[in-house]
């Protein structure tokens, strides 16, 4: 089990302020090693109660929340990630753990067993949450990503575009899932990410750019998106 608490900011730019902050993140800071010269996907399944306490929580602004996801960045991967997020106060705590490729497949069908076979304190709480409070596979999340690290205050910076989803389908690994679109494209979402404080020549850098501040995540987009093609239909 990995653990990390950090703050967290969350905001929306139009891309072409995107494609100036990503070549002057690019000058003063290290490219994440996943980076490539293209940046990466992203794939996410979340689980949800089946009143959908977490998307609420979120939504209601509650101090004390989580989030439960499946991740992998590639859907030929022989693993995948799960992670809780929690909030507490002004930080996130993200605790994570490794999965093989097929017991990852098993818990994107709502079978969360392979959880007891590893010894590890945070699969058991996982297993123990999901399987008394029967959280279910929810939503899939898909993006394409740029970051940038800083070593001082384990600062990272990432670029988040094309963002799509789907509810109809679980299959975290498979290579064609009917998605639809989450953000409009002209934008993308920037996430800040840091330790005690963030560093003056960043924040600098951040302050060249028009941004808002987000108070949704991604999960939460995509199920919005969702509900308001459901009420909606001619909309789409």
């Amino acid at each position: 089990m990995n653990e990390v608490l950090r703050q967290e900011k969350k905001y929306a730019i139009n891309l072409s302020d995107g494609a100036v902050l990503r070549r002057r993140l690019g000058a003063v800071m290290h490219g994440d090693a996943h980076n490539g010269p293209q940046g990466y996907t992203i794939r996410s399944l979340y689980f949800d109660t089946p009143d959908d306490q977490d998307f609420h929580d979120k939504l209601d602004g509650l101090e004390l929340r989580r989030k439960l996801r499946l991740r992998t960045y590639s859907p030929r991967s022989d693993f995948a990630m799960l992670e809780m997020k929690q909030k507490e106060g002004p930080y996130q705590r993200k605790r994570s753990l490794r999965l093989g490729r097929e017991e990852a497949q098993r818990l994107c069908l709502g079978d969360y067993r392979p959880l007891l076979a590893h010894d590890d304190p945070f699969a058991a709480e996982c297993y123990g949450l999901m399987h008394c409070r029967c959280y279910q596979p929810r939503a899939v999340v898909e993006y394409h990503r740029q970051a940038y690290v800083a070593r001082e205050n384990h600062i990272r910076i990432s670029l988040d575009s094309r963002i799509i989803a789907t509810e109809s389908s679980f299959s975290l690994f498979s290579g064609q899932l009917p998605m639809y679109p989450v953000l409009d494209p002209f934008h993308m979402v920037l996430e800040v990410k840091y330790n005690g404080f963030l560093l003056s020549y960043i924040k600098d850098l951040l302050n060249l750019v028009e941004r808002s501040e987000l108070s949704v995540s991604k999960y939460c987009l995509a199920r919005s998106v969702s509900l308001i093609m459901q009420d909606y239909p001619e909309l789409v």
